[in-house]
């Protein structure tokens, strides 16, 4: 509960602080998800450093958003075929445990899924969601900027287009 109060507390900060900062100001907002930390699904601490340094493509879902469910599949087909290549997935789950844990029961995923509840909305929107669609996704070059935004469900072609980058 700590970690997802303190979560909406530098959200909720980013927000106000991105909202009076110009666009080319944004890399500090982005440098905060990096001091961030995610309780799985099994109750381990994810935390955002140790995704630096490698591209990263970062999801946001949920079970209850039916675009969010269908894109898993492709995610997981893009992880397992692009980990040897440096890749991170990750799939932050804007949702409660027990749904999460019940999808995965079902549909196992072979990236890491981490728990932000309903303030990864306002970290999504922090972001560049400003809408707080689901789904979303951000692509972090290995220099943990942003380099690619999504909101609507992935296709094939937004994948292949993101493979190259480093």
């Amino acid at each position: 509960m700590g970690a997802v109060a303190s979560m909406a507390a530098l959200a909720g900060a980013g927000l106000a602080w991105r909202k009076y900062q110009p666009e080319e100001a944004m890399p500090v907002l982005d440098n905060a998800l990096w001091q961030m930390t995610f309780t799985t699904p099994e109750g381990q601490t994810l935390r955002m450093a140790d995704l630096r340094g490698k591209p990263l493509l970062l999801n946001f879902w949920a079970t209850w958003c039916p675009p969010c469910v269908e894109e898993l599949p492709l995610l997981n087909s893009f992880f397992k075929e692009n980990t040897e290549k440096g890749w991170q997935v990750l799939g932050l789950a804007v949702d409660q445990l027990a749904p999460v844990k019940r999808f995965l029961a079902n549909s196992p995923l072979a990236f890491p899924i981490g728990l932000s509840g309903m303030p990864g909305l306002e970290l999504s929107k922090s972001l560049g969601n400003l809408s707080g669609s689901l789904p979303f996704s951000v692509v972090f070059g290995s220099d943990g900027q942003v380099a690619h935004r999504k909101i609507g469900k992935i296709k094939p072609e937004d994948l292949k287009a993101w493979a190259g980058l480093k």
